[in-house]
């Protein structure tokens, strides 16, 4: 990802009142390494932004923003085929029949 999620999670931060020493101590890190995220210069890792989304009460989509719609077409996509795969022929008609229907 070349997205630099710093502003945002130094937001939440101060929105919270809590100082970079307080972060890093709760998440056992430097303040210098909360430092460079908010700066940009250290992107956090998956399992530190989830628990930075702990910390601060909010959803990982809250923290760095909902997912790109590309992607979400794609896995709305591959759920729709995973419970298609699941019908029998005449669950397959019906679901066809109702989307035309829809269009």
């Amino acid at each position: 990802m070349t997205e630099n999620y710093g502003e945002q999670i130094k937001s939440y931060r101060i929105k919270l009142g809590l100082t970079q020493n307080q972060v890093a101590a709760e998440m056992d890190v430097t303040p210098g390494y909360i430092s460079n995220v908010e700066n940009g210069r250290t992107a956090m890792s998956l399992r530190f932004l989830i628990y930075y989304a702990k910390l601060m009460g909010v959803t990982l989509d809250e923290l760095v923003g909902s997912l790109e719609s590309e992607y979400t077409s794609n896995a709305l996509d591959n759920a729709l085929m995973a419970e298609i795969s699941k019908m029998d022929d005449a669950e397959k008609e019906k679901l066809l029949k109702t989307i035309k229907i829809w269009k």
